[in-house]
């Protein structure tokens, strides 16, 4: 089991956490946003976190360590803050800038820990000497993933069920100053069904499926009920040669142990690394944030 963290992300930073809170720096801006994993106790004063912090956001809950799908609450700006601004990551080759901005649910636009599974994509695309290598990521949000895939050379297909997420998608696409990435509109399941039927290949495949959630016509989706079919269908979307596969789960109580289970139950050959995320704070304290399982040959 590997435990990974983005190590060469300059702009962004885990300054502390605890008592179910995090301390984050993404590029200028300083923010406090809830996190449910956090119940040590702060390395740094509470005084301190105000002080730094650009703008917090707060949950109206009284279980601050298990969130519901029904979100209350919002930001507070401590200090001047813009409705949006951009970060850069940069690794080797990869270069990619991101659109950010405060966000109803408390997100920013992006998981700062999935650095790890860019660098993973971008290697494996570039490693390729065939063309035209075909990637599929689904539960895409704002698609930083299919920005690396695209750079890499990838054709992208992006699927998500969120208008917004779309349209922010695309304004990366801009922000990269690459094209052509297709739009998809639709529940992920419901997606590779069709394309499982027609017969389509992918040589990646990248899936970072919530919890919980509604497709676009309310479809239900709970991540235990419906993985296992999922990861079946994208067994057989998958191409046998110049491949790779993603599974991230940011799930309390399912273990990576449970990811490559499922994954391993459909590809039987595949020589899968798991593992967990975490961001790493100066202090050493390390946040968990999910888990993956992940193969490419």
């Amino acid at each position: 089991m590997k435990l990974l963290h983005p190590s060469s992300w300059k702009d962004y930073e885990l300054i502390d956490s605890g008592d179910g809170e995090k301390l984050e720096r993404f590029g200028r801006y300083i923010l406090i946003r809830p996190e449910p994993q956090a119940i040590w106790q702060k390395t740094k004063l509470e005084d301190e976190w105000g002080k730094l912090a650009h703008a917090q956001f707060r949950r109206e809950q009284k279980d601050h360590f298990r969130f519901g799908d029904d979100i209350k609450g919002g930001w507070k700006k401590n200090q001047s803050i813009p409705d949006s601004w951009n970060v850069n990551y940069q690794h080797h080759d990869l270069s990619l800038t991101l659109r950010l901005a405060l966000t109803t649910f408390g997100h920013v636009g992006v998981f700062p820990e999935q650095g790890e599974n860019w660098n993973f994509i971008f290697e494996t695309i570039s490693s390729w000497k065939h063309k035209n290598a075909r990637v599929l990521n689904l539960f895409a949000y704002t698609g930083a993933a299919s920005m690396v895939a695209r750079a890499a050379g990838a054709e992208v297909t992006h699927v998500d069920a969120s208008r917004p997420g779309l349209n922010w998608a695309n304004q990366n696409m801009q922000l990269n100053q690459l094209d052509n990435i297709r739009w998809v509109y639709e529940d992920a399941l419901k997606f590779v069904k069709r394309e499982a039927k027609r017969g389509n290949k992918y040589n990646g495949i990248i899936m970072d499926p919530p919890p919980y959630g509604r497709g676009p016509e309310g479809e239900k989706w709970t991540l235990q009920e419906k993985l296992n079919e999922l990861v079946s269908l994208s067994h057989q979307l998958l191409e046998e040669q110049h491949n790779f596969f993603i599974l991230s789960m940011y799930a309390v109580g399912l273990s990576s142990t449970v990811g490559l289970n499922v994954v391993k139950s459909h590809f039987k050959n595949s020589d899968a690394e798991f593992g967990e995320f975490f961001l790493k704070s100066a202090q050493g304290f390390g946040l968990p944030m999910g888990t993956f399982v992940r193969f490419r040959s």
